[in-house]
């Protein structure tokens, strides 16, 4: 399991809607000043999170946030690998498709690339709820600070 440390900032119907911890993007050390990865996250909006919770809690708390690792390597997978593969395949079934002859064969080629790319992005977009977050899988509150 995967821990991260948030703070409670709604709760509804039995679910507990919490964000990241106060300690800047990565919590590993105090160089804010000159660490990117907190200026980027200073500029990003944080986003609240539904997690499951068996623990009496209430708005503000600070809790410990779990999510399983299996999960974690699933997502990379679909984020990474498979708009990579679409890249490939639709640039390989350009090649196949268009005749060696035309004039603009490597025009097609890029198109298909980018297109088959895109798309599968946007089917990532949209399948993303069934594939990675399914109700097994979601993050749990481990521990109340």
């Amino acid at each position: 399991m995967i821990e991260e440390l948030a703070v409670v900032v709604k709760i509804e119907n039995h679910q507990v809607w919490v964000e990241s911890g106060p300690y800047g993007a990565c919590g590993g050390c105090l160089q804010k000043a000159s660490c990117s990865t907190n200026a980027i996250g200073s500029v990003l909006k944080k986003k609240s999170v539904p997690v499951d919770s068996d623990i009496q809690l209430q708005t503000g708390d600070q809790v410990m946030v779990a999510i399983d690792e299996s999960l974690l390597l699933r997502a990379s997978l679909l984020l990474y690998l498979m708009p990579l593969i679409a890249l490939f395949i639709g640039a390989g079934m350009a090649d196949w498709l268009v005749p060696d002859n035309s004039q603009s064969v490597d025009l097609w080629i890029a198109g298909s690339a980018i297109v088959s790319f895109l798309v599968s992005l946007w089917l990532i977009n949209k399948a993303q709820n069934l594939l990675i977050l399914n109700y097994y899988a979601r993050p749990v509150v481990v521990r109340k600070v």
